[in-house]
């Protein structure tokens, strides 16, 4: 991938052509989300597309949030936003909120209104429903779609005074009722929502709906390139309506691309916010959730989340993206960055009995085989270590070249040792293993011997430091967003109970100063991050990232 570039595609010719011949001057995006939750990784190539293009021909993105419906917004949210997009490694151009130009939109309603072109609706919202029409039925007119313009401005002066209450009377575009285009069946523009805004207070009790708002939003901005997914295409013959019938001096164009969707993940804000508030996760920022904050706090790297939406493109298909695409990503970001070290998530030990009691050694390490810049480090080795319970079988199968009973095995950046007894509890559990080392098969001694076809990682006993470790699969297990579900079950009935396993172990003393966001590669086990929410000085959280090796490979281009 190179920064600052997007791969070929259709909205970069469009760019290229509206500059050439001068429709354009400057290229104008937005990143526009709502402040109803916290962004996941589907946004991330909504953002990646909107600030990469606008940089790519020497434009600018603006950061602006569809602040219309205060019932659902909160700071938190604006400023989880913030933290992601910087997260991401870009700026805005300039901070915009919808419920900046409140005013302005209030405005453009009343010139609709003056034109003939919106009304004040007394209708519930299950009659304006029904009105509607169908896919294949055409819609009915309101009874009240007929009524005088001094009315309608009449009534909707009065509603922005506060006198009806929540859901009385709504404002709609009167565009065609018989529209095969759901959209512009007379959608309500504006609703009575007597709450009080995060941004404005309780300046106001009417409210801009979300699609009347966003075009007019747009085009007050000098927008150019209105990039948005698939889903809002439909959307964008009352996007033009809007602009044009409200007489804005400036007219934006919209273009939408496919929105990236992940295998084994839901991205619904809706099912996300509710698996956070009724506790099926450790908040927003859960590193089993999608979520940008989620992913950063299991340890995803924004270089490896770019690097994954490029190779996913630009174009209008909305397919469904493998999730081991993403982890091959993080794991080829990682390879060459990560420290190479040593952990034991379910520890036995082992007494080497030949070695002196009461004596240590420093070993020389690698930090990173396959990156000489990390350098080394020492790690301690003593009579007493810890390895890895599955690296001991007592009755092996064949072809296993672990530990047991009268094997010999390398110890990783140690030596060799040979089991020779096995110490076990009243009720046969084994406690201990009892070995014995060869000082002549020192690692880097240069000793030519006799080979060994395993080799185990290990951590000294006397010095390793205490660490938890938290083990991940998915969240939601064999579904996905679009499955069709029974009426008795919802995507909550197929929480992955195994999706976070947590276990007790040791590192090596070396990582008793490790800080939140620390990457590591433990021998063996996978990338681990330090957590940032539940390490203490005392004892260290690791996150599993994702496994060492995969079968995935990236289909050919």
């Amino acid at each position: 991938m190179k920064d600052h570039l997007t791969p070929p595609n259709f909205i970069k010719n469009i760019i290229t052509e509206d500059l050439k011949s001068g429709k354009v001057q400057t290229v104008v995006t937005r990143f526009p989300p709502e402040p109803n939750g916290y962004l996941h990784i589907g946004h991330a190539k909504a953002i990646w597309i909107d600030f990469t293009l606008a940089d790519e021909f020497g434009g600018k993105t603006h950061l602006r949030f569809d602040d219309t419906n205060p019932v659902k917004e909160d700071v938190e949210y604006v400023n989880s936003i913030k933290e992601d997009v910087r997260w991401l490694g870009f700026e805005w151009e300039e901070l915009r909120f919808a419920s900046d130009y409140f005013d302005e939109m209030y405005e453009r309603a009343l010139i609709l209104i003056k034109k003939g072109k919106a009304y004040v609706d007394d209708s519930t919202p299950d009659q304006i429903r029904e009105m509607r029409g169908t896919l294949t039925e055409p819609g009915v007119n309101s009874p009240y779609r007929d009524r005088s313009i001094e009315e309608n401005l009449d009534l909707f002066t009065r509603m922005r005074a506060g006198e009806f209450k929540d859901g009385e009377r709504v404002l709609r575009a009167k565009v065609d009722m018989a529209s095969p285009n759901m959209n512009l069946r007379d959608p309500v523009i504006y609703r009575i929502l007597h709450a009080t805004h995060h941004n404005t207070g309780d300046k106001w009790c009417i409210y801009p709906m979300y699609t009347f708002a966003h075009p007019l939003e747009d085009a007050i901005e000098g927008v150019t390139h209105s990039l948005c997914s698939m889903e809002f295409e439909d959307q964008r013959p009352f996007y033009d309506w809007v602009v044009r019938e409200t007489e804005m001096p400036h007219t934006p164009h919209q273009y939408e691309f496919g929105r990236l969707n992940l295998t084994q993940t839901i991205t619904s804000k809706r099912k996300l916010k509710q698996l956070v508030d009724e506790g099926h996760v450790d908040g927003w920022d859960d590193p089993r959730m999608p979520t940008l904050s989620g992913l950063r706090r299991r340890g995803f790297t924004p270089e490896a989340i770019k690097a994954f939406v490029y190779e996913t493109g630009i174009s209008k298909s909305d397919g469904a993206v493998d999730w081991k695409t993403l982890e091959h990503f993080i794991r080829e970001d990682l390879k060459l960055k990560a420290p190479r070290t040593m952990a034991v998530l379910d520890p036995l030990k082992v007494v080497i009995t030949n070695y002196p009691e009461g004596q240590t050694e420093m070993l020389q390490a690698e930090n990173n085989s396959e990156n000489e810049e990390l350098g080394h480090r020492e790690i301690p080795f003593s009579r007493e270590i810890y390895i890895e319970r599955e690296d001991f079988m007592e009755n092996p199968p064949s072809k296993y070249f672990r530990l047991f009973p009268g094997n010999e095995v390398r110890l990783k950046h140690a030596y060799f040792i040979k089991c020779n007894d096995v110490i076990k509890d009243a009720e046969g559990n084994v406690t201990e293993i009892h070995c014995t080392y060869d000082v002549e098969t020192k690692s880097g001694s240069g000793f030519t011997g006799r080979k060994v076809k395993g080799t185990i990682h290990w951590v000294d006993a006397s010095q390793a430091v205490p660490a938890e470790f938290r083990l991940y699969e998915p969240l939601i297990a064999n579904v996905e967003e679009d499955d069709e579900q029974s009426e008795d079950k919802t995507f909550l009935d197929y929480i992955n109970p195994n999706s976070l396993k947590i276990v007790q172990g040791f590192v090596e003393p070396g990582m008793k100063e490790v800080k939140p966001q620390d990457k590591f590669q433990f021998f063996r086990h996978g990338y681990f991050n330090v957590d940032s929410k539940h390490t203490t000085p005392e004892k260290p959280v690791f996150n599993l990232v994702v496994s060492l090796k995969s079968s995935f490979q990236l289909p050919k281009a």
